[in-house]
């Protein structure tokens, strides 16, 4: 079964980022705006209850995450991925790596870089429009996150939690 870590923003953020992604995320329906703390892998269910105590150990370590959602940014060229960016932090980063290092799940295929998807699957067309209407609009959303999640994937394809972590640590 496909599974992953995620932080999801305040409500009052979603709904920000889905008025983007109801027209312009092809992903829209399959899972709620979400900042990526481990991409997705693999896993059995006979491993999933080391897995969630791993998970559990790590969020006992660090305080509620800070992020802070500062402008609209791109992944072009590498593909046509609009997103809100979330500043990095020391600790964001020290998250993802705790989550990487004790897990143990395969090697990132990505540099972590912390953000929200609101635009996906678009043509290089659609992409330039959208992203350049999107630059000018922007955004500066600060919040704090106290949950992390373990999500895993459903036969349609959407996502949804598997358990959730309270960040009650003091990093």
């Amino acid at each position: 079964m496909k599974y992953g870590i995620v932080a999801f923003p305040s409500k009052r953020f979603q709904d920000l980022a889905n008025t983007y992604r109801k027209r312009y995320d092809s992903h829209y329906s399959k899972i709620t705006p979400h900042i990526t703390l481990k991409e997705a892998f693999e896993a059995d269910e006979s491993d999933i209850q080391d897995i969630s105590q791993t998970i559990a150990s790590i969020a006992q370590k660090y305080a509620p995450l800070m992020i802070h959602a500062s402008k609209v940014s791109s992944f072009y060229p590498t593909t046509n991925v609009i997103y809100f960016k979330i500043e990095p932090t020391n600790q964001l980063q020290n998250i993802h790596q705790d989550l990487q290092n004790a897990l143990n799940i395969g090697k990132p295929k990505h540099v972590f870089t912390p953000h929200i998807t609101i635009a996906q699957d678009l043509t290089a067309t659609e992409h330039d429009d959208i992203f350049g209407q999107l630059r000018m609009i922007g955004v500066n959303e600060q919040e704090s996150i106290d949950r992390i999640h373990l999500v895993y994937q459903l036969e349609d394809g959407s996502w949804t939690t598997y358990e959730t972590y309270r960040l009650t640590g003091a990093e």
